[in-house]
């Protein structure tokens, strides 16, 4: 039995090995743009958002001096359009270009995805929310987990001992 609650114990004081919390969520899915199908895949973090662009060219290679760029708004106005450049990543059997991109605040933001290959430029449109880093609400739940278990076993060893206190002993008759 004690090995069973040291087990638990050294697992919720496990904490995980990255900062995300969640996988990355389409905004925008095997959309056609000229010559090109494009997914963008997004974790829109408040801070530091990422985004995935996931291009294919279907009967044909995509060229080498592709450029993409991610370009954010918050969708009140408040701040102007800015572009970033999407890095190109070859992984296995596509291409993909990932973007780092800052939202300062939790709100809907406005997202321009621009592909420009050979004096040709393609554009896709999207709108996202930017959410808090970590699990949103059930941060308080995850993290105030242990604190209760450890307040409840505490609870439950003091009755225990206090029941056990005020119980009568059998071998002597007395309480």
């Amino acid at each position: 039995m004690r090995r069973g609650w040291a087990i638990l114990v050294g697992l919720l004081l496990v904490s995980p090995a990255a900062a995300h919390e969640g996988p990355p969520f389409p905004i925008i899915m095997d959309q056609r743009a000229g010559p090109y199908v494009v997914s963008v895949w997004t974790d829109p973090d408040v801070g530091t958002g990422k985004f995935f662009v996931i291009l294919k060219a279907p009967g044909t290679t995509l060229p080498d001096q592709l450029q993409v760029q991610v370009c954010v708004a918050p969708a009140s106005g408040r701040l102007p359009e800015i572009c970033y450049p999407a890095e190109r990543q070859d992984i296995r059997d596509k291409v993909q270009h990932f973007a780092v991109v800052p939202l300062d605040q939790q709100e809907l933001w406005k997202v321009r995805v621009r592909i420009e290959a050979g004096g040709s430029v393609e554009e896709l449109f999207a709108e996202v929310e930017a959410t808090p880093p970590g699990y949103g609400r059930w941060d308080l739940l995850i993290y105030g987990f242990p604190f209760v278990l450890f307040g409840g076993l505490w609870l439950y060893a003091a009755l225990r001992r206090r029941f056990n206190k005020h119980s009568p002993d059998p071998e002597n008759g007395k309480t």
